[in-house]
């Protein structure tokens, strides 16, 4: 799908405030309601638009402690790789994972209340999963910038 400079727009309005209703959005981006309504739909027929969330303060939830943690596995092949990705991928704390490059690392972030329950999380449910061989932890000690709207193209593609 090609981006225009309204569906760039509506995009960034949407990133910004997800819970915007078509009236709304539609006078932010200088469309009437039902061409409005009818890019949002194409957007997410295409999947520019993924899905709409929440987002919640994790501190408020007593979430205050953001872990990286950098996890080694014992071996680099397909199946290894897969079976770490299904039961890391069914860990409530984890937010985020990413495969690295280099040695096959991964590269997770837990959301956690404290030193204990990153020790619960590590010891109950980290450790089980077959095949680990180095776990390495690193602490946010503070959260300089967070952000979850993507940077837009200032101009769309032609």
């Amino acid at each position: 799908m090609k981006l225009d400079t309204v569906d760039l727009r509506i995009l960034g309005e949407l990133q910004a405030d997800g819970a915007l209703s078509n009236v709304e959005l539609a006078r932010r981006v200088h469309l009437s309601p039902s061409p409005c309504l009818a890019r949002v739909k194409a957007l997410e027929a295409a999947g520019v638009i993924h899905r709409y969330v929440a987002l919640a303060n994790a501190a408020a939830l007593g979430l205050g402690l953001n872990v990286f943690i950098s996890i080694s596995l014992k071996a680099q092949n397909k199946e290894a790789l897969a079976d770490f990705e299904r039961r890391i991928a069914e860990q409530d704390e984890v937010m985020e994972c990413y495969l690295m490059t280099g040695d096959s690392d991964y590269l997770i972030r837990v959301a956690l209340a404290d030193m204990a329950a990153l020790e619960r999380f590590i010891i109950e449910q980290l450790s089980p999963i077959p095949g680990i061989e180095k776990i390495r932890s690193s602490f946010a000690l503070k959260q300089v910038r967070y952000k979850t709207a993507l940077p837009l193209p200032a101009q769309p593609a032609r």
